[in-house]
């Protein structure tokens, strides 16, 4: 494939392209809870020609392929027939993934996190770039509307602290990612792609065996986020707050909503001839095109393929991530453990 920038396709590309004209080829690796819908929303991308779905279980890819008018494949035959593919294995099974469509010469977008090991991630970005190939991360909170909505309101302020919160009862799926790995991860990326800076302090609690951690992190320039993830609350929270000079921004993930919180000047009222003043608080509500995240995500994967040009969530982001991750969990992991009622209610 043609490399990201001003290169000429290779002949690879050209020849799918001719094949499937304006669209791009794509497959799934890996049908999963979440794997499944990488399949469905690519059934439906007017720009994407799903060509193929694989899985370790044989008769999982068939049900999945049935569903969404696919083909059930072998994962070899699948990374030599497309353009792209979703990797939606375990984690510890992204690096054999990643590699082998790599080696297939097969863009690629790794669900989060991206690898289990930073210095295996960074081999497969060398890998990519010298196959010519595009690595997206999964991190697909940057692609919610609130999120991108919040990405304006930011260009004219300037942040003083993030605090961020993911948390619901225990999950009904299987998962080996711990509550960091699993949900955090996702603000994490969040809060870095609002700040270049690096993250100079981390300090971290865990209670209920790890599955609810509070993060402390301290940015170079000053700023601080406060993060919470949680396997164990009963109530499903997932929002945003940021504090800036000027205002304070509230996100809400679920309902797709931005509230920008503004304070009015002074106002001096006079009453039976006393003089008093009020301080009002402005309320603002940008209007947020909502969607799906995930067609969102694919959608942009489609067109930075077509296109050549870097995906908006690098491999760089998805270890930037893990990196931050590994530190959470081991400053958590340096606490004792307690109940989550002696854990501060957030």
């Amino acid at each position: 494939m043609g490399q990201v920038g001003q290169r000429a396709p290779s002949p690879r590309w050209h020849r799918r392209r001719t094949v499937v004209s304006d669209q791009v080829s794509t497959g799934v690796v890996g049908v999963g809870n979440m794997g499944r819908h990488h399949a469905r929303v690519y059934s439906e991308l007017p720009e994407v020609d799903l060509v193929g779905v694989a899985d370790a279980d044989a008769g999982r890819a068939v049900e999945v392929a049935a569903e969404f008018d696919t083909t059930a494949r072998d994962r070899d035959e699948l990374l030599a027939r497309a353009d792209a593919v979703s990797v939606v294995v375990p984690t510890r099974f992204h690096e054999a993934v990643a590699r082998a469509a790599i080696d297939a010469g097969t863009d690629i977008l790794v669900e989060k996190p991206f690898v289990a090991d930073p210095a295996v991630g960074r081999d497969l970005l060398a890998a990519a770039r010298g196959a010519d190939c595009l690595v997206q991360v999964g991190h697909i909170e940057r692609y919610n509307p609130a999120v991108r909505a919040l990405g304006d309101v930011m260009v004219d302020a300037d942040p003083i602290a993030f605090a961020a919160r993911r948390q619901g009862p225990p999950v009904d799926r299987d998962t080996v990612d711990s509550v960091v790995f699993d949900l955090m991860i996702h603000d994490i990326d969040v809060i870095c792609s609002l700040t270049d800076e690096p993250v100079t302090d981390v300090s971290a609690v865990g209670a209920a065996s790890g599955g609810h951690v509070v993060a402390q992190l301290e940015f170079a320039d000053g700023r601080v986020a406060s993060l919470t993830a949680s396997r164990v609350t009963q109530e499903r929270v997932r929002d945003l707050a940021v504090t800036a000079e000027d205002c304070h921004v509230e996100v809400d993930y679920v309902d797709q909503s931005v509230e920008i919180h503004r304070h009015s000047l002074p106002e001096y009222v006079a009453t039976d001839g006393d003089v008093r003043y009020r301080h009002e608080s402005v309320i603002e509500r940008p209007t947020v095109e909502t969607g799906e995240p995930l067609k969102n995500e694919l959608s942009s994967f489609a067109e930075s393929v077509r296109e050549r040009v870097e995906p908006e969530t690098t491999g760089e982001d998805g270890i930037r991530a893990v990196e931050l991750a590994e530190r959470i969990e081991a400053a958590a992991e340096r606490d004792t453990d307690v109940t989550p009622a002696e854990v501060p209610r957030p």
